[in-house]
C-alpha cells in the first residue's frame, strides 16, 4: 500500500454503530471526504454491535425502570428517561432519511415493532410504576402508555409470564407499543456497505497500536496487519476511537490531557436463550424488571423478544459476569494495562468504594445454571432448565473518573464522548444506552470537532434530524409528526408489518 493511500481527511477506528453512524453522517455533510475504517476483526459489528452481543433493545425509557427515580418527597425524576427518549428519536429520524433516500434498504432487517413493558411485583414496587406511569404518560414522549395491576389484563399481554404464576402479592406493568426491537449488528453492516460505496476505504485484521501527533498537528497511527504481520503506518487530522471496550486504551496512548485520569472497569454479560420456538412464539414484548438492591444498573432484568435473521427468539438476562478483557475478543492483560500512574488513585478509590459491585458480581459469577433459571421463573413461572441455553454477550467497560458529585474514583454508567480541545480526536467510552443514542452522541462529535464547519452543516442536519436542538417533550405536535412519520417510512406500523401475524399468536 502506497503513502498515499494511507493519508486520509477522516479516520475511523473499530467497525461498530458509533464509527458507521459517525462515518454516515459525515459522508452526507461531506462527501468528499476521504474516510479510513480500521477494524481489527474480519467484519464489521463483531464486538457490542454484534445482535448476539447486546439486547437489541432501542433505548427510549419506554420499560428501563433505572432511567427514573423516586425522590424523596416521593415523586417521580423522568428528567434522565425524557433526555434519553429524545436522543433515540434522533436515531429514528436519522435512520428514516437514510431509507428514504434508499441509502439503506430493508428497514425490517433491522427494526421491528415490539411493546415495552415495566413489571413488577409486590406492594411498593407497584405504588412506584404507578407514580411513574402517572408521571410519563403526562409527556407527549410517552403518549399510549397504559398501566395495570389487573391480571386479566397482564394475562392479554403477557401470556407466557402470566400462566401457571401464584398471584400471592400485587404485580402491575405499563405497557406501550410505541417500542422496537433493534438488530445493531445488521444495522452496522448496512451502513458501512454504504459507506464503502461511497468511497471509503473499509480496512479488516488492522490491530492499532499507538498514536502520536506530528510537526503538522496530523495523527500519525501505527498499526499491525494480524494477518501479514506488517507494520502500517496512517495519517488524518482527525481520528475518532469508537472501538468499544478498546477506546480507553487508545485514549491513553493518544496523549491528550482530557484523557488523564479516567480509568475503565470490565463487566461482561450472558444471557439465557430459549430454544424451544413454541415458548418463543408465545411472548411478544421486551419486558423489564427492577434490579435487586445493591445490583448495578446494567443488571436490570428483562425477557425480551427478539427478532434476528427476520426469526423471532426469547432472551433473559443480563447475568454479569467478569473479565479482565476489555473486548470480547481481548486480552486478560487488558485491566492491568489500563492502570496509569495518572489514573492508579482513581482506580484505587473506586476499588474501595465499589466493594458491593465487587460482592455482587462474585456472586455471579458463582451461579448455577439452575439458580439462574430460579430467576428466570420470577418472569416465566413454569421455565424448565432444559429449554434455555446461556451465551456470552458482550464486554462494557464502565467508566471510572474523579467528579465533582461523586468524588474520586465515581464509576460512571452510561456513555461519554472524551475529545482533544483542538478536536482533533475523539473517543467514546461507556455503555447503555450507547447504541439507541447514536446519532445524538455523534452529533455532540461533530460539534466539538468540526466546529468551523458547524455553521454550514446545519441546514443538512436540519435535514436528517429535524428535532436536532428542539425540546421535543415540549412539542407535543411535532412529536406526533415525526414518530407518525418515522414509524411509516421505518415499516413500525403494526397493523402492516411482518410481524403482526407472529404478535397475533403471542397474545391470542
Amino acid at each position: 500500500m502506497g503513502d498515499r493511500q494511507n493519508r486520509a481527511d477522516v479516520i475511523l477506528i473499530g467497525a461498530g454503530i458509533m464509527s458507521a453512524t459517525l462515518g454516515t453522517m459525515l459522508k452526507e455533510l461531506a462527501p468528499d471526504l476521504d474516510i479510513i475504517v480500521l477494524e481489527r476483526r474480519s467484519q464489521p459489528g463483531e464486538e457490542s454491535s454484534n445482535e448476539w452481543n447486546n439486547a437489541g433493545t432501542g433505548h427510549a425509557s419506554l420499560c428501563e425502570l433505572n432511567y427514573t427515580t423516586e425522590k424523596a418527597d416521593g415523586s417521580i425524576d423522568i428528567s434522565k428517561a425524557v433526555k434519553v427518549n429524545e436522543e433515540f428519536q434522533l436515531s429514528r429520524q436519522f435512520w428514516s432519511y437514510l431509507v428514504r433516500r434508499g441509502l439503506i434498504r430493508d428497514p425490517q432487517k433491522f427494526i421491528m415493532p415490539v411493546p415495552h413493558m415495566s413489571f413488577v411485583q409486590g406492594e411498593r414496587d407497584v405504588a412506584f410504576l404507578k407514580k411513574r406511569f402517572e408521571a410519563m404518560s403526562a409527556n407527549p414522549l410517552f403518549e399510549g402508555m397504559e398501566f395495570s395491576d389487573a391480571p386479566d389484563k397482564l394475562a392479554e399481554w403477557i401470556p407466557l409470564m402470566m400462566e401457571n404464576r401464584t398471584l400471592d402479592r400485587p404485580i402491575a406493568a405499563t405497557r406501550i407499543e410505541s417500542g422496537t426491537d433493534v438488530n445493531f449488528g445488521a444495522l452496522t453492516r448496512m451502513l458501512f456497505a454504504h459507506l464503502k460505496n461511497s468511497g471509503a476505504q473499509m480496512l479488516y485484521h488492522r490491530h492499532v497500536q499507538d498514536m502520536q501527533r506530528t510537526t503538522d498537528g496530523k495523527w500519525e497511527l501505527k498499526v499491525r496487519n494480524v494477518e501479514s504481520g506488517a507494520v502500517e503506518r496512517y495519517s488524518a487530522p482527525f481520528v475518532f476511537i469508537g472501538a468499544g471496550g478498546g477506546s480507553l486504551h487508545l485514549l491513553q496512548k493518544s496523549g491528550i490531557a482530557e484523557g488523564r485520569g479516567i480509568g475503565g472497569f470490565p463487566v461482561s454479560g450472558l444471557f439465557m436463550v430459549c430454544r424451544d420456538p413454541e415458548m418463543a412464539k408465545r411472548h411478544y414484548a421486551k419486558v423489564y424488571g427492577k434490579a435487586a438492591i445493591g445490583a448495578p444498573p446494567m443488571s436490570v432484568p428483562h425477557l425480551d423478544t427478539r427478532f434476528i435473521d427476520g426469526k423471532p427468539s426469547l432472551l433473559f438476562g443480563p447475568f454479569a459476569g467478569f473479565t479482565p478483557k476489555f473486548l470480547k475478543f481481548g486480552s486478560n492483560l487488558d485491566l492491568l494495562k489500563s492502570v496509569k500512574p495518572h489514573n492508579l488513585v482513581t482506580m484505587i478509590a473506586a476499588g474501595v468504594k465499589n466493594m458491593s459491585l465487587t460482592t455482587y458480581l462474585i456472586k455471579q459469577l458463582m451461579l448455577t445454571k439452575e439458580q439462574r433459571v430460579e430467576e428466570l421463573r420470577q418472569f416465566v413461572p413454569h421455565a424448565r432448565s432444559e429449554d434455555w441455553d446461556l451465551i456470552v454477550a458482550g464486554q462494557r467497560v464502565q467508566i471510572i473518573k474523579d467528579t465533582e458529585t461523586g468524588g474520586r474514583g465515581t464509576l460512571q454508567f452510561g456513555t461519554e464522548v472524551i475529545s482533544a480541545a483542538d478536536g482533533s480526536v475523539a473517543a467514546l467510552l461507556g455503555a447503555s444506552p450507547g447504541a439507541s443514542t447514536a446519532v445524538a452522541i455523534m452529533l455532540e462529535v461533530i460539534k466539538r470537532c468540526f466546529p468551523e464547519q458547524l455553521k454550514a452543516w446545519r441546514e443538512k442536519i436540519g435535514e436528517m434530524v429535524p428535532s436536532w436542538g428542539i425540546k421535543l417533550s415540549e412539542n407535543p405536535d411535532l412529536v406526533r409528526e415525526l414518530h407518525e412519520e418515522t414509524a411509516k417510512t421505518l415499516g413500525l406500523d403494526r397493523s402492516a408489518h411482518p410481524a403482526r401475524q407472529y404478535a397475533s399468536t403471542a397474545t391470542s
